[in-house]
């Protein structure tokens, strides 16, 4: 990261978010952006809380765990990398949300591990939306029953879902994706359930958000387009 870079970078973003939910019907601020920390030191973290960001996502709990100690609320901590279920205690302990809660096993361990805490954890319901076999998330016709399945779960509250693109460099495909995962959040927002509030659609990150915001995200993940 260059120095005085951050803030530049940082301004550039929220512009490009800023046409992007205009392009689509909506204002900057309907878009929640989550910067991603993944290899970024506790002093470029500070400088970027210093600049006006507050949400920070991180992909690894080892990593986190410093980070998060270091650097506490009001600060926000979101966990948004694969979830194994032996890290669930200390997810549930550093986090304020999980963003990839991909399989209700998963599900079923987060609520057995706040229980213990007596707390309320906010989860994403992870969808594959690229058919990868190599990235995580419930298939997208898999994800009806998991909202069923892990809205009867007392201890999580779902606010949403997440999802990543495929791994290709034109952007039809990615388009095509993030329509797709739209269409399963709006059918969701539209049912009542308990525990249920479709609030978030986390989708888009440094070199798809401006296109993923077009299709209907509120919510991006944003690393190396900050921190470069």
């Amino acid at each position: 990261m260059k120095p005085g870079s951050l803030a530049e970078n940082i301004t550039q973003v929220r512009e490009k978010i800023e046409a992007a939910a205009r392009r689509s019907g909506r204002d900057g601020t309907d878009i929640v952006l989550v910067a991603v920390t993944k290899g970024v030191p506790l002093e470029g973290i500070e400088e970027a809380h210093a600049l006006g960001l507050s949400l920070f996502g991180e992909n690894r709990i080892q990593e986190a765990a410093t980070k998060v100690s270091a650097l506490p609320p009001p600060i926000q901590w979101h966990m948004i990398g694969h979830l194994q279920t032996n890290k669930v205690p200390d997810a549930v302990r550093m986090f304020q949300m999980l963003q990839s809660v991909d399989s209700i096993r998963l599900a079923e361990k987060i609520d057995e591990e706040c229980a213990k805490l007596d707390r309320t954890m906010p989860v994403l319901l992870e969808v594959n939306i690229a058919g990868e076999v190599q990235k995580y998330g419930f298939k997208p016709e898999e994800v009806y029953a998991a909202v069923d399945a892990a809205g009867g779960l007392p201890r999580l509250k779902i606010m949403g879902l997440m999802g990543m693109a495929p791994n290709n460099p034109e952007q039809s495909p990615r388009r095509e994706a993030f329509k797709k995962l739209k269409n399963i959040f709006s059918v969701l927002r539209s049912l009542k359930r308990n525990n249920v509030e479709m609030k978030y659609l986390s989708m888009g990150m440094s070199g798809d958000f401006e296109i993923a915001i077009e299709e209907g995200s509120n919510m991006v993940r944003i690393g190396t387009a900050l921190f470069r």
